[in-house]
């Protein structure tokens, strides 16, 4: 009997388990102060980074006070997911990958970028003349990027700094 090999997938699998209550009792804690009574479920997921499989943890928030959480333009929800990280960095000693999602916010507000890119990259494919989007979180610039990295007439690029940072959709 190897214990080597016994106790490796067990302790990857005992860690991620560490991972999934440390995040709920650290989202928990986090809203409990902020006087904000909700639900709060995580999950772990596995996605595609081009050729890559990313793990990372999906944590999904019901409240009533939804738009307290996400804020102006996401702001608050992006900044609620920074503080959870470092937070988590702190206790873990590395970087854990955790999305904050308040009532879908993120799903919805990623179907809306989606059918924006596919708009305006048809517009940038017919007019040949680029187009620079509104401002877009990094997660959300990541998913422009991504979406039009293997498209054949069209490319985006990031120009600027923090804020100010804007993603171009211009021909190839």
């Amino acid at each position: 009997m190897n214990k080597k090999t016994e106790s490796k997938p067990r302790s990857k699998k005992v860690r991620s388990n560490k991972y999934l209550s440390e995040i709920e009792k650290t989202v928990s804690e986090l809203l409990e102060k902020l006087t904000v009574e909700a639900k709060v479920e995580v999950r772990e997921e596995t996605g595609e980074d081009k050729e890559e499989q990313v793990k990372h943890f999906r944590v999904n928030i019901e409240t009533t006070e939804s738009g307290l959480l996400i804020g102006h333009h996401g702001e608050t929800i992006n900044s609620l997911q920074l503080l959870v990280g470092v937070i988590l960095y702190k206790k873990f000693k590395e970087w854990v990958r955790v999305i904050i999602d308040v009532g879908d916010y993120r799903k919805m507000r990623e179907e809306s970028i989606r059918e924006m890119v596919n708009r305006i990259a048809a517009e940038v494919e017919q007019t040949g003349r680029p187009v620079e989007l509104p401002y877009l979180s990094p997660l959300e610039r990541r998913l422009v990027h991504m979406m039009l990295s293997e498209h054949e007439k069209v490319m985006s690029e990031s120009q600027g700094e923090g804020k100010d940072r804007r993603v171009t959709i211009k021909p190839r």
